[in-house]
């Protein structure tokens, strides 16, 4: 039996408490889940691609069901070069799940082999999601709350600090 392997992308921009939970509540259902943070020309990117998996690979240091990785062009693209079959989204309202839904079947006519799964997100973290946790950051607020235990976002801005 093909080893059952779900892709989740996303920018992670910073990689949040209701993407892990999404990556938590998906690892009873694949083999393996790859956390793909990828390249979304639409975003002015607060961290760059390294700090991100630098930032996610933290949180799931442990976990042998997940990899992290970079890629750039369309994610379907990505799933075939890797052999997934599935494609994981995580959806916390109504115009997620629209957007979602169109991206979904679009993904369906270029490949029709691969799967979406759609996971609702938990009700308490439905408001937390990247773009707000990056206007917290470029503030200099304490977004500690809102990301994953173990990721320590403040050691690679200080890290950044250093480099300049």
């Amino acid at each position: 039996m093909a080893e059952k392997i779900a892709v989740f992308p996303g920018s992670f921009d910073p990689f949040t408490l209701g993407h892990h939970s999404v990556v938590t509540r998906a690892l009873p259902l694949f083999d393996k889940v790859v956390v793909a943070s990828g390249k979304n020309t639409t975003k002015n990117a607060f961290f760059t691609i390294d700090e991100r998996i630098e930032l996610i690979e933290s949180v799931y240091r442990n976990e042998p069901k997940i990899e992290v990785a970079a890629y750039d062009g369309l994610t379907i693209d990505f799933c075939r070069k890797i052999g997934a079959a599935f494609m994981l989204r995580g959806i916390r309202t109504v115009s997620d799940f629209e957007y979602e839904c169109a991206i979904s079947q679009m993904n369906q006519l270029m490949q029709p082999g691969v799967e979406t799964v759609f996971l609702l997100t938990t009700p308490e973290l439905t408001p937390v999601n990247s773009t707000i946790v990056r206007d917290i950051l470029n503030y200099g607020g304490d977004v500690s709350q809102f990301v994953p235990r173990g990721m320590n976002i403040a050691e690679v801005l200080d890290k950044r600090k250093k480099q300049k």
